[in-house]
């Protein structure tokens, strides 16, 4: 059952990504649009992100408590020793759906809107950098257990060149899935065009910071390089992530947008499978070679078959009811078009 446990974790890790992400990525795209584009952009996010853009956060939700109810010693230690970054991510998560809600169902269209669009779009940005500085801290090896002072604790154990990249990088990602998703949402060429063009940039930005995160890895001694290229999972990863990506921009340019979305969703699958595979099942890696393991550092094995259980009963109940709300507000969509 602990493997159970395990896969809903890593499922739910990548779901928050690849949903979640592509979520803070409308955000992001409106950060990078001209004013005068920005009111069709708006429009095109609200359809798109609009039917499930609150029940995106109960994937990050069902990590929490994995990690709280089952690798308890995992969930304190990251709760607080990266407590300041969680608190901003939380903090932005918190802004960004105010904003949302209040700039998309205020019944009042007044000067508060130029308050709502900026929190919006910057809270979209600043959320997901602080995500990718908390998962890039965990695996940096900076977090120290047995800190005495408070910048040792809590500062430096996120605050450096390799976390602050991965920051950047999940960005990008982001901000190139949402472009890949919002590409087919809408039925105007020139609309679909600036959003692939949008595709290209984060794309472009990804690649870039990428090779950042390479660099600061190697500057700090992380093994990132053995992690990605040395064993064969990692291998087929990255080809396989870089010929869906090429077959994805062939599609684009013929102008076939039907595999863009499950495309760009496999790519983002095999880097963070190669970015977990090689240091499974150590979570975090602490200062001085400790680590915590999902295997060693779990909880009670009968607290592990309940939640394992809980698991698995929950989502035949809470899948069927989401892909439900999906394909409702999307016939709803036909239904008004």
């Amino acid at each position: 059952m602990l493997y159970v446990v395990i896969i809903f974790l890593w499922t739910a890790i990548l779901l928050y990504l690849l949903l979640g992400g592509a979520d803070f990525g409308a955000g992001i795209i409106e950060l990078f649009t001209s004013k005068k584009n920005k009111s069709i952009t708006r429009k095109t996010l609200y359809s798109a992100i609009g039917p499930i853009w609150e029940a995106n956060h109960m994937w990050l939700i069902i990590a929490i408590v994995i990690l709280f109810v089952g690798f308890p010693v995992i969930y304190t230690t990251m709760s607080v020793n990266l407590h300041i970054p969680l608190t901003v991510m939380l903090l932005g998560i918190i802004a960004r759906g105010t904003a949302f809600t209040f700039r998309h169902y205020d019944a009042v269209v007044d000067d508060m809107q130029n308050l709502y669009n900026p929190i919006f779009a910057w809270s979209s940005f600043i959320t997901p950098l602080f995500l990718g500085i908390i998962a890039g801290s965990a695996v940096s090896g900076h977090i120290d257990p047995n800190a005495n002072t408070f910048m040792e604790a809590y500062i430096f154990s996120w605050l450096h060149w390799f976390s602050v990249a991965v920051g950047l990088f999940t960005v990008s990602i982001c901000g190139f899935l949402a472009s890949v998703y919002l590409i087919g949402e809408t039925d105007d060429e020139h609309d679909r065009l600036r959003f692939a063009h949008k595709a290209q940039f984060f794309n472009i930005a990804a690649v870039v910071c990428g090779i950042l995160v390479f660099i600061a890895s190697l500057i700090e001694h992380i093994p990132l390089i053995d992690w990605v290229f040395g064993n064969w999972v990692g291998h087929i990863a990255i080809l396989s992530a870089t010929l869906s990506l090429v077959w994805m921009w062939y599609l684009l340019y013929q102008g076939k947008t039907f595999l863009l979305r499950p495309l760009a969703g496999f790519q983002v699958t095999m880097i963070l499978l190669t970015t977990t595979y090689r240091h499974f099942p150590n979570i975090v890696i602490l200062k001085n070679g400790g680590y915590l393991s999902l295997l060693e550092h779990s909880g009670q094995e009968k607290t592990i078959y309940a939640l394992g259980m809980a698991l698995l009963l929950g989502s035949i109940f809470i899948l069927p009811a989401l892909f439900y709300l999906i394909y409702s507000f999307q016939k709803k969509e036909e239904v008004a078009h």
